[in-house]
């Protein structure tokens, strides 16, 4: 478990110093996520792979999750700006 925290925080790290804090957040709640998901479909003798890849793909999807949610509020507030109807959410 610790080295899914530890692989985890690394990945925010790395992720937040690109993206801002917004993707370091969906990055390192996407590593928990997964990498709790992959302790779970643990088989055979490498289980803990499974674990360490469920948080790396926890961590893009996070990433993602967050970084489009940032989109869609940049394009509503521009909207909203410009008089324009504000998109409705998807």
């Amino acid at each position: 478990m610790k080295k899914i925290v530890v692989f985890a925080a690394s990945l925010a790290v790395a992720v937040g110093g690109l993206a801002g804090s917004a993707g370091a957040v969906g990055c390192l709640s996407g590593a928990v996520a997964g990498g709790v998901a992959g302790h779970f479909v643990r088989t055979g003798p490498n289980h803990h792979r499974h674990t360490l890849a469920g948080a790396a793909v926890g961590c893009v999807a996070g990433h993602e999750m967050k970084m489009h949610e940032k989109r869609v509020a940049a394009q509503r507030r521009a909207a909203a700006a410009a008089g324009q109807p504000v998109p409705a959410h998807h």
